[in-house]
């Protein structure tokens, strides 16, 4: 009993504590790394808004997700602890549809199927399984930050040079001036490339980061 009073507690934010965060933000990366995510990051990533209204959606949805889960490790039967986390992700992704539909009506109409979607994203049910039934609470959260984090970073970049190269704009603002009475770089010839704004585009983008990350980090190749 002396022994055990005696352990000093492991710091909140201890070195592998912020490793659960920092570490699905790049080297373990749930989209780049582990290869999943990929149908959102192919489907709503044409406008930088709606790639960050997900990634936040997704951060509150597993971060929130995982505490619950964390906290009802114990007391969930196994033979339906499926059963139980779909139930529990549900009941978030309808907050967030709620909060979209009250606050953004219109950009909650443009994300409405993929927002239903996060309810069968593999990288929460995937947290939930390999984490949040195994670990206490914070550590669950933070876990669920990290992934949820790294996921909307992917999202980000990607919605970031689709709309700029395909638009000309960013969260709905030119960037590059105005193609129609020909002023900033469309008055040197500058055109948008309509084909950022198809899903192929997406696809080819998500690829290219994937393949300078690897380029960067050799352990990468040699694992996949």
């Amino acid at each position: 009993m002396a022994d055990n009073l005696n352990v000093e507690k492991e710091p909140l934010f201890s070195k592998k504590n912020i490793g659960l965060v920092k570490d699905p933000l790049v080297d373990n990366n749930p989209v780049t790394v582990q290869v999943l995510g990929i149908c959102s990051a192919l489907a709503i990533t044409a406008e930088l808004k709606a790639s960050v209204i997900m990634a936040l959606s997704v951060i509150f949805v597993l971060a929130a997700g995982n505490v619950l889960i964390s906290l009802l490790r114990n007391l969930i039967p196994p033979s339906i602890r499926i059963i139980a986390q779909l139930v529990v992700v549900a009941a978030l992704v309808i907050i967030v549809d709620l909060t979209l539909k009250a606050y953004v009506p219109d950009l909650a109409k443009k994300l409405s199927v993929f927002v239903g979607l996060i309810i069968t994203n593999c990288i929460i049910m995937g947290r939930f399984e390999a984490f949040a039934l195994g670990n206490g609470p914070w550590k669950s959260f933070l876990d669920g930050v990290g992934n949820a984090a790294g996921y909307g970073l992917i999202l980000v970049i990607v919605g970031f040079f689709r709309e700029l190269l395909g638009s000309g704009k960013l969260f709905g603002f030119p960037v590059f001036g105005d193609p129609v009475e020909k002023t900033g770089l469309y008055a040197l010839g500058y055109e948008n490339n309509g084909f950022m704004l198809l899903a192929p585009m997406a696809l080819i983008t998500l690829g290219l980061i994937i393949g300078f990350q690897r380029s960067r980090n050799k352990s990468l190749i040699e694992t996949n």
